[in-house]
């Protein structure tokens, strides 16, 4: 049987009590860590790993009911869980700064899907003094355990399919830059409509389909200096996002982000088809 690790809990910095001491348990040295495993074969197994640069803050992993002891231990054991440990820690990692601490994981039987729905994102690219720049977002991701560079994007509220609306009210969150809806362009609308007109990222495991939007402004450099660095999102929603400029030329270099990626390819491509309406000015 499959297992597969949920989700995670990434906290501001707390203090929390380890796993009752006395449960019966064994320790196993793991590459990087320790892991403290209980023998009980409770419904709700539990168990703790110590990070090595966290040995006083103990991490909780949690099984589901239904998840075997030895299927709780091959997902601990596992070369995936391993990485994002590894992740977690490295140089861009999401723990590396000490603002951040992992409290607990939750390990359960995976589904079938993951289903996400609809989502959009929007490649920004503002002029200035000759030179064309792009507009990103910078936040810790907890799958993969690192800080990540990407476009401003968002999920879809309700089922009202207002694509254009919501790319527009995300950037304003996760930017602060207010967008005109007029000059929004969908890049993904050029796509053969056997596509569905969406960027499916991962349609192997999730449902997510994505719009990517264009939007194209002429700004003064004194605006690229002030968005660079700066810090946004929904603080109540647990986003601490941090706004990057990079020249658009260096965008494909700059950053893994998928959506990013494709934009960029939608973006050239459609360029070079010459089926772009012109720029605003």
């Amino acid at each position: 049987m499959a297992v597969a690790i949920r989700s995670a809990s990434v906290v501001l910095k707390k203090k929390f009590s380890p796993l009752d001491a006395h449960n019966s348990s064994i320790w196993r040295k793991k590459k990087g860590f320790i892991c403290k495993m209980s023998t009980s074969e409770s419904p709700n197994l539990s168990h703790s790993i110590t990070l090595p640069n966290k040995k006083s803050e103990p991490v909780r992993i949690l099984a589901e009911p239904g998840v075997s002891s030895s299927d709780c231990r091959n997902a601990i054991d596992s070369s995936l869980f391993k990485q994002w440990l590894h992740n977690l820690q490295s140089e861009t990692g999401i723990l590396a700064d000490g603002t951040l601490a992992l409290r607990q994981v939750l390990i359960q039987v995976p589904g079938i899907v993951f289903a996400r729905g609809p989502a959009v994102t929007v490649l920004i690219l503002l002029e200035s003094d000759g030179e064309t720049y792009a507009v990103l977002t910078e936040q810790a991701r907890v799958p993969t355990g690192r800080i990540i560079l990407e476009l401003p994007a968002g999920m879809l509220d309700d089922d009202k399919g207002d694509f254009v609306g919501t790319a527009v009210r995300e950037v304003e969150e996760e930017t602060g830059i207010k967008l005109k809806l007029e000059d929004m362009v969908d890049l993904t609308a050029f796509l053969d409509s056997s596509t569905g007109c969406r960027f499916f990222p991962s349609p192997g495991g999730c449902d997510e389909e994505i719009s990517i939007f264009l939007y194209r402004g002429r700004v003064d450099k004194e605006i690229i200096t002030q968005l660079h660095g700066k810090e946004t999102g929904l603080r109540d929603h647990g986003e601490l996002i941090k706004v990057r400029v990079v020249p658009y030329k260096k965008l494909w270099r700059t950053t893994a982000d998928a959506k990013a990626l494709a934009a960029v390819a939608l973006f050239e491509m459609v360029t070079k088809e010459g089926l772009l309406p012109p720029s605003p000015t």
